[in-house]
């Protein structure tokens, strides 16, 4: 039954969690559908992506974050910061704590930090439910019981929860939902994300490229659209997207772990990166990728600034 519109709840909920806590994984399974790339390497979220859940009762609008870590480059403090600033505005804070790890100083960090925002109320996740069994989610359950009393947390709820295989999802869902103000829909009916494609686009793409390169890579990958745009004189009914990217590297010594032999390693990325964007945007797409060099752009304001940081 729909609800009426006094009854209606719209608003925000950010997720935070140190680096690869299930936070991405977790806002796809909510919104149903892929907007936020996921990854087995840390921090592969690289700024506050918005994806928005459409129930009869209420429009909840979800913030992943990168992960809070301590910094080591300029990046680091900038993804910082984008946790920091959106935890700020939002209307509930989700912490997650994966329940395959232990507490440690991260998440103690982490806690503390959501503690100082004082007026929001904050609901923990015991995330990556589906790799522990039952004694040990209890002892986690409790940990992050006492983690709240600890730092003058009052949890407005503690939910065990896996995005893998969709285990207490739709309680996560109902939980935030209950924190929401009352408010009318802030998105048309629909809308799952309110980024722009060509950043969905870029982020796609550098999630087929992080696949498989070593781990001294991750970090030092950026990609940027120069174009993209239907090719001209197609017929309508077979449309074709074309994209033109960079891929921007730190070091010319990456270029080949990239492009691999006789660039079959690059050929890999852009044909596992243009069957994600075709699923995304449901168009052919033709997909042109070039491997640049940017130095040290992890440290450099000026290059943050050309790659949109």
């Amino acid at each position: 039954m729909s609800s009426t519109p006094e009854e209606f709840r719209s608003g925000f909920a950010c997720f935070v969690g140190r680096p690869n806590a299930g936070k991405s994984t977790l806002t796809n399974a909510l919104v149903g559908q892929k907007i936020v790339i996921t990854s087995s390497k840390p921090q592969t979220t690289r700024h506050a992506v918005r994806g928005i859940v459409h129930r009869d009762d209420a429009q909840l609008i979800l913030v992943d974050t990168p992960g809070l870590h301590k910094p080591r480059t300029l990046l680091g403090e900038r993804l910082n910061d984008v946790v920091k600033t959106t935890w700020a505005e939002v209307d509930v804070i989700a912490v997650c704590l994966p329940a395959s790890d232990r507490i440690g100083p991260g998440d103690r960090f982490l806690v503390a930090e959501a503690a100082k925002v004082a007026k929001t109320p904050k609901v923990a996740l015991a995330t990556k439910a589906d790799l522990v069994g039952p004694d040990r989610m209890a002892e986690h359950l409790n940990e992050i019981a006492k983690l709240g009393e600890t730092h003058g947390i009052e949890w407005a709820a503690i939910v065990p929860v896996s995005a893998v295989d969709g285990f207490q999802v739709d309680v996560v869902a109902d939980e935030l939902v209950k924190l929401l103000p009352h408010g009318m829909p802030l998105y048309p009916d629909g809308d799952v994300t309110d980024e722009p494609e060509e950043i969905l686009v870029g982020e796609l793409i550098r999630e087929a490229a992080l696949e498989g390169v070593r781990d001294e890579l991750p970090h030092s990958i950026a990609v940027t659209i120069d174009e993209m745009m239907l090719r001209e004189g197609r017929p309508e009914d077979k449309p074709l997207l074309d994209i033109y990217a960079n891929l921007y590297l730190e070091r010319d010594s990456q270029k080949g772990i990239v492009i691999g032999h006789k660039g079959a390693r690059l050929r890999e990325v852009g044909a596992n990166a243009r069957r994600q964007i075709e699923a995304l945007l449901g168009t052919p797409v033709y997909l042109d990728l070039h491997v640049k060099i940017a130095k040290n752009w992890q440290t450099d304001a000026k290059h943050l600034k050309k790659l949109g940081f």
